[in-house]
C-alpha cells in the first residue's frame, strides 16, 4: 500500500535544548524553501522558530509533555511527511521513551527523517521536494496482536 506525499510537505520540526540555536538557524539559512511547506513541532521549538523567524509553525506540546507523542500521532493521521530533529545524543533526556516512540513510528510509517543538520540538507535540496512522492504504508493485515 502506499500513500501520497504532496508537493506541499507537512514537515515537524523537533530539537532537544542544546540543539534548539542550531535548529533555528538551519530554518532561517533554508527560509527561502520551508516558507512553501506546513511546519509544526514541539511546542517551545515552535515558539522559538516563530519568534526568530518570518515563518509560521503550528505548536504541539513541549516534547517532554507529550509533544513527541502527538508529533507521532499526526504521522499516524497522515499530518506529518517527514520530521527534521535535530537531537542531542550529548545529554541524557528524561523523555528518551518518548523519542524512541516517536522514531519508530516514523520509520513503520515510511516517512524520512533527518537527525542532522546535513540529513536535514540533503533532503530538504532533494528534487523529492518539488514532486508528489508515493510512500510505503504498513500493511495492517500482517501485524499481529
Amino acid at each position: 500500500m502506499t500513500s501520497k506525499i504532496n508537493k506541499q510537505k507537512k514537515i515537524a520540526l523537533i530539537a532537544h535544548d542544546n540543539k534548539k540555536d542550531d535548529l533555528v538557524n538551519w530554518v532561517n539559512k533554508n527560509n527561502n524553501i520551508l516558507v512553501k511547506h506546513f511546519l509544526c513541532g514541539t511546542g517551545t521549538t515552535s515558539r522559538i522558530i516563530s519568534e526568530r523567524t518570518s515563518l509560521p509553525v503550528k505548536a504541539y506540546r513541549s516534547g517532554p509533555l507529550g509533544g513527541d507523542q502527538q508529533i507521532g500521532a499526526a504521522i499516524v493521521d497522515g499530518k506529518v511527511d517527514f520530521m527534521i530533529f535535530f537531537w542531542d545524543t550529548l545529554t541524557a533526556q528524561p523523555h528518551d521513551p518518548d523519542v524512541k516512540a516517536l522514531l519508530r513510528i516514523a520509520v513503520l510509517f515510511d516517512i524520512p527523517v533527518a537527525m542532522n543538520q546535513s540529513t536535514a540538507d540533503f533532503i530538504l535540496n532533494s528534487t523529492l521536494m518539488e514532486e508528489e512522492y508515493e510512500s510505503l504504508l504498513i500493511n495492517n493485515t500482517k501485524i499481529k496482536n
